[in-house]
């Protein structure tokens, strides 16, 4: 572990009394080789914005300033704002928003500040609590995010870029799959975090499909997609008749037109055949 960016973050915890507060899930990374690995993940350029979802205290920040044309940052955590604007109070191409970004227009944000640039990429260190809605509202109402580089835990980031046939597929999986390309990067063991949290993380990458975003018919996919997993072990029959309170033998019939067994589990499809397979359902039923 490079000690640099320990002492900087054990230092700034005594000197400023701050405490990492549960309920924003904070962890502060403090393994200077795992950050450098997190941007070069991000592959950013003096090209590229960089929105920095809860910079903490700043270790990876100072960072992303270094090979980004601008980092625009969102900070909850009001005891951490003045210690982050006063961090960075010399570089010119830092900016934070005090507040949370569940409540923000992300584009908006984008176009106020910074006008075009080439390429937008979130880097993001999310709690578990966030995770889903923050990934959900960003790629439902972002049009200008190219990529996404998440941290996450570790079996959410499994769950995340999961496929078929393995124990952490489920419908997120799909709408992972389905927005973007999702890949799981590496691991990160909960020993390089003050504090310690109980489970280790995982580092994602979720590239968004060019012209993928959504679309009338993506509410009735993503309902489609839980419907399918809503009991896993369940069939895809069965699942889809309490959903959507087709009958059995119809669904069966459907299955078979479009080549899988009657009994097949949607854990056993792939997640290209089952979008391809829900906007035919789509088109059919609804």
């Amino acid at each position: 572990m490079d000690v640099s960016t320990s002492k900087k973050v054990r230092a700034l915890i005594n000197n400023q009394n701050l405490q990492a507060r549960k309920r924003f899930g904070q962890n502060y990374l403090i393994d200077d080789k795992i950050l450098q690995k997190i941007v070069n993940t991000a592959k950013i350029d003096k090209e590229t914005l960089v929105l920095e979802v809860g910079p903490g205290l700043g270790s990876l920040t100072q960072y992303l300033l270094n090979r980004a044309a601008h980092v625009l940052a969102y900070e909850i955590d009001e005891s951490l704002v003045e210690v982050l604007e006063d961090m960075f109070k010399e570089r010119e191409n830092f900016t934070l928003i005090a507040g949370d970004i569940l409540k923000r227009d992300i584009d908006e944000d984008i176009k106020e500040r910074h006008g075009k640039v080439e390429k937008v990429v979130v880097v993001a260190n999310l709690p578990y609590y966030i995770t889903t809605p923050f990934i959900m509202k960003a790629l439902e109402e972002s049009r200008l995010v190219d990529r996404y580089v998440l941290m996450v835990q570790l079996e959410v980031a499994k769950r995340l870029t999961a496929a078929k046939s393995t124990k952490d597929y489920n419908a997120l999986s799909v709408i992972m799959h389905y927005l973007t390309t999702p890949t799981f990067e590496f691991s990160v063991p909960n020993t390089v975090f003050i504090p310690r949290p109980k489970v280790d993380s995982g580092v994602i990458t979720l590239d968004v499909k060019p012209n993928q975003y959504v679309s009338h018919e993506t509410p009735e996919l993503l309902r489609f997609f839980k419907a399918c997993f809503k009991q896993k072990r369940k069939t895809l029959t069965n699942n889809l008749h309490v959903a959507y309170g087709i009958e059995k033998s119809e669904l069966q019939v459907f299955l078979q037109e479009h080549g899988y067994r009657t009994q097949i589990r949607a854990e056993e499809i792939a997640s290209k055949k089952l979008i391809e397979l829900g906007k035919t359902f789509i088109e059919k039923y609804l």
